[in-house]
């Protein structure tokens, strides 16, 4: 039998949510198995080492070995541990999916609370460019970023070659065109807010504009960007793999889940579980991804029944 929960005015409200949310087991599953899977995947190299694995080196010899102890899902096509390359490959799109998420909440956060708080011709300006960003063609914008040749902006050619150019191009382009959610449900918060009987009573007191929008209104307003942060990390997992699959994403020595099924498709006959692995990964991630957002949107709506 289900016990009862505390009454809701004799908690704090970050209590209620929480209890809201433990009733939620596909929530619960879903951030648990991101829990785990962050966990494995920045482990990775404490792993590799109890396996004495490197993930990175290969061996021609060992190409295509089926599964053994020290090697527990096998082998690649070029000899590599394909577990640890999971778990690396993991690390560049969670960690993606997770910075990505930030910067997109924090612009979405600043233009929709400064649209919203200040309303009038800031409002109008704002809210236009949020709509042309809107009206852009998502997908090919991004591939045609992506293949923007960075060494013609005077960038050194050894870190361009190292990886991690495509990596932070990846989470700075996500960041500049995955905004404009975030900004329509903070500006609409911020809105209904303006109206509240603190936000004017601050004002009265003579509380300044930045005050009133950093001390009253955007703590209330934080319920809807926490949904929104966390239902974009799979969005932008997806786009990162996407883009990798057509292989303008993560490029060597770097791997994600992505670019190991663009390399993995033409193995689809001899090795089709080098593209189950990843494609899997991705799968589960987003699936448990998008069961948290859902439960912490049910646990962070006001209307919600606690018990």
């Amino acid at each position: 039998m289900k016990a009862s929960l505390p009454e809701p005015m004799a908690i704090s409200i970050w209590r209620l949510r929480w209890l809201r949310l433990q009733q939620d087991r596909a929530a619960l599953w879903g951030g648990g198995t991101l829990l785990l899977l962050f966990l494995l995947c920045f482990g990775a190299d404490l792993l590799a080492q109890w396996l004495g694995v490197d993930g990175s080196s290969t061996d021609l010899l060992k190409r295509f070995d089926e599964p053994s102890r020290e090697h527990l899902l096998g082998n690649d096509e070029a000899g590599r541990d394909v577990l640890i390359r999971l778990l690396l490959g993991g690390q560049t799109s969670l960690s993606i999916g997770l910075l990505g998420a930030l910067g997109c909440t924090l612009i979405g956060t600043l233009v929709g609370a400064t649209a919203g708080f200040f309303r009038g011709r800031v409002d109008m300006l704002l809210m236009r460019f949020t709509d042309f960003m809107i009206s852009l063609p998502g997908l090919p914008l991004l591939i045609i970023l992506s293949a923007v040749d960075l060494s013609k902006l005077g960038l050194s050619e050894a870190w361009l070659r190292s990886g991690s150019s495509t990596y932070w191009r990846i989470i700075l382009i996500v960041t500049l065109l995955g905004w404009t959610g975030v900004a329509r449900l903070v500006r609409a918060s911020t809105l209904a807010l303006n109206e509240r009987e603190f936000v004017m009573s601050a004002r009265a007191q003579g509380a300044s504009a930045f005050w009133v929008l950093w001390r009253h209104v955007l703590p209330n307003a934080v319920s809807p960007v926490i949904v929104a942060t966390t239902l974009a990390v799979g969005r932008i997992m997806l786009t990162e793999s996407g883009l990798s699959f057509l292989g303008v994403g993560i490029q060597p020595p770097l791997t994600s889940w992505g670019s190991m099924l663009t390399n993995a498709q033409e193995l689809m006959a001899s090795a089709p579980l080098l593209a189950l692995y990843p494609g899997l990964l991705i799968f589960v991630t987003v699936i448990a991804v998008n069961f948290l957002g859902d439960g912490l949107q049910t646990a962070f709506d006001p209307r919600s029944d606690p018990r």
